[in-house]
Formats: structure tokens, C-alpha cells, sequence
């Protein structure tokens, strides 16, 4: 199972009435962070870096939802930190999907198996648990031994109750097509999740680690030997095919940072998740007094390397369905991902 048509129809007709109604700047994805806490600490992270005092602050269940509420995106990113610390989250969740909101809580599974309980599946409700890589490439990326098993054992015990399961990788410097192909052919075939989003490291200014972040050249070289030979098409991968074009380099963007708007134990962030300018109060004060023009690549030297779906992905789908071909496109892809993957066998040589 792939994206819920439900979903994309939702989506396409929230896109068609914000345009209808003049608006360009709207929220397709809303990434709600109810907590920075985490029971990792990943040297990719940037969030785990705040002072004890923000760590300790949790969104309240009402806060989440006037979030929501006000910003409108179809979506919710649940993120963090990580959220199944949070002691009111499946009330945060029950709320949300309650008002028909596509919910993906994000978590890196330690607490998952633990808590399936308090959590129903639903058509507007998937666990996207993050693993970037096998087992010894994964519990590198995060410092601790034996992550990468209870990811893969929550992953299957939540398939097995019915959840959707989709998976967020980011890949680093140290990645290569050959490993980029073996964690998606895992997660494919052998894990068999609904979905796999992905993404190339972006360098938090937060980050302990700074030295094995993508720039946009590697990034490009990555992905184009990795996807050579038409092996996209066998991932089950939760991305339009034209970000997917993107991080090969077929086509350039310019960044929509205001797609994907962030909220927070400190409030709506300045311009993205990425990147800390300032605070805003309310979502409405986000949109009208950031200088958006001020960032992305070629104008704030921060953007230089950016190629995340959280300033991207958004500009992808807005070109998607502006556009007749790539809406095809679109649709041919979604619909043909997952009979390709069950044909397409992994006799392929990897290089």
C-alpha cells in the first residue's frame, strides 16, 4: 500500500482552493514538534542541543491542535525530540485524526512496540520511524548498539496490527549508491513498509557532527548512480518524481521554506526546521513578517547545501500539479511502485 488516494485527493483539493482563493503562500505539511526531549542523542541532530529548560517544555494537547487548526495544512509531521516520550501523544494523535488530518508521528522505535496499544490504526494515521541505514550503518548514525533491531521489531509488530509504517532515511557523506540501494531494498522487500521518504544530510548549525554533511554536488553524484538503470521505480518512495529529479540534478528549484512551516515548544520557527531566525506567535505572523526572498540556495550562504524535502518537497508537488504531464507522471508512478517492486528482483549487481 502506498500513499491513501484518500490523501492525495485531500491534498490536490486543499491546493486547488488556496489557489482558488489567491492565496500563494499556504502549508501543505505541518511539522509539529510537541517536544525537543530525546532519548537519543544522533551527532546529526540539532534539536537535543538546547538547554535543560527548553528540553523539560511539552506542547499541551490543546496547543497542538489550535496549531494545527490555525495553520490549516492537510498533513502533520509529528517530530521532535521524540514524541512517544511525550506523556499526552496518543491523545495529540487520537485528536488530530479526529479532525481528518493526516498524521505521521515520527520516532526512532525505541519506545514504539511498547506503546502500539495506545494507538488505532487508521487510513489518517502512519508511524514513520527513522532508520538510516542497516544495522551497523543505523546505530553508528545514532551512538547506540542494538537500535537498529528494535526499529525493525516495532516495524513488524505494528504491520502485524494493521498500522501503515512508512520510513524516513537520511543519508550522509559516507553513504554510497551501493548502500543507498541495500537499506531501500530492506525496507522494500524484506521489511515491506507502506513507504520510504528520503533525504541528504542537511548541516544543522546545532549539529555536534559537521564534517559528513552533503553538499549539493555529492548530494546530485549519489543519487543519479544510485537511481541509474530505472531503480527508483522499485521504491515504494513517498516523494513526487519531481524531488526525486531534484536530488539527481535533472531539474533545480528555488526553496519554498513556507510549505512546510514548523511549530514548537518555542513557538512557529524562523524560516524552517533547519534553521533558527527567530520565533514567531502566531502562524499568520510567520507568513506575513518572514523574509522569505532572504533565503535557499544562491542567497543565504546557510542554504548552500540544502536539498531537504522540507524546502523542496513542497516545490515539487506545486510544479506537479501545475503541471498536466507531471501530474501523469505522478500518478503513473504511484501506481505502478508497487507492482515493480514485487517483479523487479534484486539480481541487479550493485556497483
Amino acid at each position: 500500500m502506498a500513499v491513501p488516494l484518500i490523501q492525495s485527493l485531500t491534498v490536490a483539493a486543499y491546493v486547488l482552493k488556496q489557489r482558488l482563493k489567491g492565496n500563494r503562500k499556504f502549508a501543505l505539511v505541518l511539522q509539529l514538534e510537541p517536544l525537543y526531549r530525546c532519548n537519543l542523542a544522533c551527532a546529526g541532530c540539532g534539536k537535543i542541543q538546547h538547554p535543560d529548560e527548553v528540553l523539560a517544555r511539552r506542547l499541551t494537547v490543546q496547543q497542538c491542535i489550535d496549531a494545527v487548526e490555525e495553520c490549516g495544512a492537510p498533513i502533520v509531521s509529528i517530530a521532535g525530540g521524540e514524541p512517544l516520550i511525550h506523556e499526552e501523544i496518543d491523545q495529540i494523535v487520537a485528536a488530530l485524526v479526529a479532525r481528518r488530518k493526516f498524521v505521521y508521528l515520527c520516532t526512532n522505535a525505541l519506545l514504539m512496540e511498547k506503546k502500539l496499544d495506545r494507538f488505532t490504526p487508521s487510513p489518517y494515521f502512519a508511524w514513520s520511524v527513522h532508520l538510516d541505514g542497516l544495522r551497523e550503518r543505523h546505530d553508528d548514525s545514532v551512538g547506540r548498539a542494538g537500535v537498529f533491531d528494535r526499529a525493525v521489531a516495532a516495524i513488524r509488530a505494528a504491520r502485524r496490527r494493521g498500522f501503515r509504517v512508512t520510513t524516513n532515511t537520511t543519508f550522509f557523506a559516507q553513504d554510497t549508491p551501493r548502500t543507498v540501494r541495500a537499506v531501500l531494498d530492506f525496507l522494500n522487500d524484506e521489511l515491506e513498509v507502506d513507504t520510504m521518504q528520503i533525504a541528504p544530510g542537511y548541516a544543522y548549525e546545532r549539529a555536534p557532527d559537521q564534517e559528513h554533511f552533503l553538499s549539493v554536488e555529492r548530494t546530485r553524484a549519489l543519487f543519479r548512480a544510485a537511481f541509474a538503470g530505472g531503480r527508483r521505480s522499485r521504491w515504494r518512495l513517498n516523494h513526487t518524481p519531481l524531488y526525486l529529479d531534484f536530488l539527481e540534478g535533472k531539474v533545480d528549484f528555488a526553496c519554498t521554506a513556507w510549505g512546510i512551516p514548523c511549530y514548537s515548544v518555542l513557538g512557529w520557527q524562523r524560516p524552517c526546521y533547519l534553521l533558527a531566525d527567530g520565533y514567531a506567535r502566531s502562524y499568520r505572523e510567520l507568513l506575513e513578517t518572514t523574509a522569505w526572498e532572504a533565503y535557499g540556495r544562491g542567497t543565504d550562504p546557510r542554504c548552500a547545501n540544502c536539498m531537504a524535502h522540507c524546502g523542496y518537497e513542497p516545490t515539487a508537488v506545486l510544479a506537479t500539479m501545475s503541471s498536466l504531464r507531471e501530474s501523469v507522471r505522478a500518478l503513473a508512478a504511484s501506481v505502478t511502485t508497487r507492482w515493480a517492486s514485487r517483479h523487479i528482483r534484486a539480481s541487479e549487481t550493485p556497483t
